[in-house]
């Protein structure tokens, strides 16, 4: 374990103004930060290579410059931020010891973390209005879906989650001054556990945190399975198996990448709730590969199951083979 500066520690029903505060990585597992690094900082890896290459390969196929392609890069992107947001902090805590993080980083990072999966859910929802679009309207699908509109959706998307999570660090920063501890016993600044260590009244912090996150969840859940029914209703419509199931196909990936999304947050949030025997570090583990799973899985997920992506992707290492035997 690494030790905590006298700074950090605060006397029994003292409250103080903190400059900075004091992640402690995976608690209980700290003595294993050395050996956790190498799992987390390959999958890290595996995440950043893996959206940048999506990212590549949409640019230079000129045959993936549709709706559905240009909402996978916006995921992406969202991807990389998650990741990259949380990571290399963590990183840095497993190898170095560089636990101390600033007030104002810690407020970052907590909108960046929140924000983000926030704007992920909208863009899994613009999809499902893409593939609803596509299937039970597919004449109209390229005026409706324009690229303008594409652009829009995601706008709305990131300033949706700026303006649903840009309070929960702003009523942390003017409410709570006082904290009676500055060790966040967490790797990352997750906004439940910095609310936790306040001294003062947290409830107009805790009923905001919880009231967004239901609401997010609830909407874009409800939102997305209403648009799916009335796809399957479309595709039950069709008069032949072979067309219902390559109809489906189209939305395979969309539906795994929700999937991949919902169940780390769906897990997490249970085991938070309800798992009050599970210990500490489980919790702490689950919310990392809440962040981590869908930055790795989507790229993965998207290129086994997408025939332009798989194809173009098997013809960049057929190139490099080739032009490393020259």
């Amino acid at each position: 374990a690494y030790p905590i500066p006298p700074s950090m520690l605060i006397s029994n029903n003292a409250c103080s103004v903190p400059s900075s505060f004091w992640l402690t990585g995976i608690p209980g597992l700290q003595s294993l930060h050395m050996w956790l690094s190498i799992p987390f900082g390959s999958m890290y890896l595996v995440a950043v290579v893996g959206n940048i290459t999506i990212l590549a390969v949409v640019k230079t196929e000129r045959s993936l410059h549709q709706p559905m392609y240009f909402f996978l890069c916006m995921l992406a992107v969202i991807d990389l931020v998650l990741s990259t947001s949380t990571m290399p902090k963590l990183l840095a805590i497993f190898w170095f010891g560089a636990c101390r993080i600033g007030l104002d980083a810690c407020l970052i990072q907590m909108f960046f973390v929140h924000c983000f999966a926030t704007v992920e859910s909208g863009i899994f929802l613009a999809m499902a209005f893409d593939r609803y679009v596509a299937i039970c309207d597919p004449l109209h699908h390229t005026s409706v879906l324009t690229h303008a509109v594409v652009g829009r959706l995601g706008l709305a998307a990131l300033l949706r989650g700026v303006f649903y999570i840009g309070p929960l660090p702003l009523l942390i920063r003017l409410r709570l001054p006082l904290y009676r501890t500055h060790i966040i016993a967490h790797s990352y600044c997750e906004h439940m556990a910095v609310v936790t260590l306040a001294c003062g009244d947290t409830r107009a912090n805790n009923l905001y945190g919880m009231g967004i996150g239901l609401l997010v969840l609830i909407l874009d859940s409800v939102a997305i399975t209403a648009s799916y029914v009335m796809i399957f209703r479309a595709v039950l419509g069709l008069s032949t198996s072979d067309a219902r199931f390559k109809t489906l196909g189209t939305c395979g990936s969309h539906i795994c990448a929700i999937l991949v999304f919902y169940i780390p947050i769906a897990v997490s949030s249970l085991t938070h709730r309800f798992g009050r025997h599970v210990p500490s570090h489980i919790h702490i583990l689950l919310a990392n590969f809440y962040l981590l799973i869908p930055p790795i899985l989507n790229p993965i997920v998207y290129a086994v199951r997408t025939k332009q992506i798989r194809e173009r992707l098997l013809h960049i290492i057929k190139s490099g083979t080739q032009h490393r035997d020259m």
